[in-house]
């Protein structure tokens, strides 16, 4: 699938740019250092979610919920190098963007698995070991998939920068911990569910990634 993207990018001559960090499982993401073209998030980026606190990925697989919706489950992975935590940035359901093009904060956006072509979603279910709400990744699409970009400081999203995701039909925060690890047959991963406010533990980090040159956009 990423060979794919990345020939299908070659062929349109947009310019792209792979990143890495030092984050270690289990150590805060920390911000590095990137080229200014690079430094915007933009519609059609590969990205990986780092959790502020924990430095765990955002990260999904062909393992379903045994409780609530029994859709495909999302965790958080201590594994920086897994292909199976790389998110395509769209726009929000019905909607459509450029590639190329800077994701302003307070957008409605979509962040696609690229290995199950899943969506990041939410809905009413409880999720399994907090007891927050549930997040799942799911094959349908609707405006469950739908996600309200919150920025800490600027006006478009910044890769090596926290932001918030809040889901836009239920309000929830996007967020994970620690304390809710998962043991078999996923041990290890974080369960990542819907929170009722912000917190610490609810601020993300795009960080290792297929980044976009948008040194001609705004």
């Amino acid at each position: 699938m990423i060979q794919r993207l990345a020939a299908l990018l070659a062929a349109v001559a947009l310019v792209l740019c792979v990143a890495t960090n030092s984050v270690e499982a289990g150590q805060p993401a920390k911000p590095i250092p990137v080229d200014d073209e690079f430094a915007k998030v933009t519609c059609g980026a590969v990205i990986k979610l780092s959790h502020v606190p924990s430095g765990f990925k955002l990260h999904s697989h062909n393992v379903r919920y045994g409780s609530g919706s029994g859709q495909q489950s999302v965790t958080a992975l201590p594994n920086r190098d897994d292909p199976s935590s790389l998110w395509l940035v769209k726009k929000g359901w019905g909607e459509s963007c450029t590639r190329g093009e800077p994701i302003p904060c307070g957008s409605t956006i979509r962040l696609m698995h690229v290995a199950t072509r899943t969506h990041l979603h939410s809905h009413q279910h409880a999720s399994p070991l907090s007891g927050n709400q549930e997040i799942s990744a799911y094959s349908g699409d609707d405006t469950g998939d739908n996600w309200t970009l919150k920025c800490k400081s600027g006006k478009v999203w910044l890769r090596e920068s926290p932001i918030g995701l809040v889901h836009e039909g239920t309000g929830r925060h996007l967020a994970t911990g620690e304390q809710y690890m998962f043991q078999r047959p996923i041990a290890g991963q974080l369960e990542v569910h819907g929170a009722r406010s912000a917190s610490s533990e609810s601020e993300w980090m795009a960080q290792e990634g297929l980044y976009f040159s948008a040194r001609n956009n705004s």
